[in-house]
């Protein structure tokens, strides 16, 4: 489940549905790609918005929140390994143990549809 993460100073004023396909169909990603665009809002605290391969705009996606929480640390855009990272559909509370090397997410489950599917 690739990922792609970009840094950028106003994820609200990002062209979602123009920026996500580039990157989702580059020729660097022949599988394609989830991107993550990603605003830093404060040393604990991220924003994102995400391009899921062949969903496009989503309101969630905690492997997203996951990786874009360790690439802040690796990249020096916080030294926080507890973060809350803000998505359209809720916050989540990422944290990456330097005890055990893990990375934890917290945040509610809602029930969101159901439906059937007869065979």
């Amino acid at each position: 489940n690739p990922h792609a993460i970009v840094f950028v100073d106003d994820v609200d004023a990002l062209d979602l549905a123009s920026v996500g396909p580039q990157f989702e169909t580059a020729p660097e990603f022949p599988a394609k790609i989830n991107t993550e665009f990603v605003q830093v809002l404060s040393p604990t605290h991220l924003k994102m918005k995400v391009w899921e391969r062949g969903a496009g705009p989503t309101l969630a996606c905690g492997t997203g929140a996951c990786a874009l929480t360790v690439a802040a640390i690796l990249a020096g855009k916080t030294s926080e390994r507890t973060c809350t990272v803000s998505l359209p559909g809720g916050d989540l509370v990422i944290e990456w143990r330097e005890d055990n090397n893990r990375i934890y997410m917290t945040g509610p489950a809602d029930y969101v549809f159901e439906g059937e599917y007869k065979l």
